[in-house]
């Protein structure tokens, strides 16, 4: 009979099968079906990854279904009120729609402060990076510690997966850049050295490269099939906090301790510009989603993209689509700054 599962996901169930039969105490069933599955030898352990693994699976399966069913009678009614014409706004007051307390979740398991926390893009995983040196990884529906990942000797600075997901890309004060492998259980596969002092930030441009800033001025740009640094960006006169790459994956935007927001163009590595207008620290920077640019246009009081090409006022034509991109900085003068 062809498996359904893959042949780690199969051996992984198989475990937690055995471990639940060891906690249940089916000791005939369990030497059986461990000679069955090929898991002869198999000893249960309260510290493995297995252990309770099968229970808390079901758990979350239940809520989910209980989630799917609460999800599809709301379903059910949007679309009566879309049909009988009763939808025509958001019901409720704007704060009504922000997150608010208590808490949903307290996850401890870190012994120093948390310096970055990145959610999955498709799965209820949840990552959080620590001054302890470690990275921890926890379910974010249910709130259950994972695994921890080793490696680095200093800080945890930032962490970034890529668009699936199968890759975390973290960076520390230990000045390097580690590469872990998602579906091959959080593996270690690749550390990258190129940086002379703390990095202090990182993020993926596309699919194949990274980018990653640092306090020795530069930010370097990394090939991730290789682990090759295949560009180093230098301008800034001082530590480089934050950066913040563009939809299409072709601009870069940097912060830096010398209170500017640099514009880089990636194919070229030239620096198109030099924003400034802070005066203190610039700790972060990052390119707005291109589905924000109508609010922020209008935030910023400038006209409508169709209105601005028909006056020539954003130096397009017409036909031209738009090519403008907002990008927002904090800084520690406490302000806030929307760069058009």
């Amino acid at each position: 009979m062809e498996h359904v599962l893959p042949e780690r996901q199969l051996k992984e169930l198989q475990k937690a099968i055995l471990d639940f039969m060891h906690t249940q105490g089916y000791a005939e069933s369990l030497e059986v079906f461990a000679r069955e599955s090929g898991n002869d030898g198999f000893v249960a352990d309260s510290k493995d990854r297995h252990h309770n693994l099968l229970a808390k699976k079901w758990t979350s399966v239940i809520r989910l279904q209980k989630k799917i069913m609460e999800l599809e009678t709301k379903l059910s009614k949007l679309q009566d009120d879309v049909r009988t014409g009763a939808v025509a706004t958001r019901r409720g007051k704007p704060a009504e729609w922000l997150p608010r307390p208590p808490a949903q979740q307290t996850l401890a398991q870190h012994r120093a402060p948390i310096t970055s926390v990145r959610f999955h893009p498709q799965y209820m995983v949840l990552a959080t990076a620590s001054e302890d040196m470690t990275v921890k990884i926890w379910d974010s529906e249910s709130g259950d510690f994972e695994r921890t990942l080793k490696g680095h000797t200093k800080t945890v600075q930032d962490m970034a997966f890529d668009a699936k997901g199968s890759v975390l890309v973290t960076c520390s004060a230990d000045l390097t850049l580690r590469v872990w492998d998602v579906s091959d259980e959080y593996k270690c596969v690749r550390t990258l050295h190129g940086h002379d002092h703390c990095v202090s930030a990182v993020c993926f441009i596309g699919a194949d490269k990274i980018a990653s800033a640092s306090r020795d001025k530069t930010v370097k740009i990394w090939e991730l099939a290789t682990g090759y640094c295949v560009k180093t960006l230098s301008g800034h006169s001082d530590w480089v906090r934050g950066l913040g790459v563009s939809t299409d994956s072709r601009m870069l935007c940097t912060a830096s301790n010398d209170q500017s927001v640099r514009l880089w163009d990636l194919a070229s590595g030239e620096c198109k510009g030099d924003l400034r207008g802070h005066d203190n620290v610039v700790e972060v920077a990052k390119f707005a989603p291109v589905a924000s640019h109508a609010f922020l246009r209008r935030l910023a009081g400038l006209p409508p993209v169709a209105v601005a090409k028909q006056n020539g006022s954003d130096g397009t034509s017409p036909d031209e689509p738009a090519t403008s991109q907002f990008i927002i900085s904090g800084s520690r003068d406490k302000t806030l700054r929307l760069w058009d």
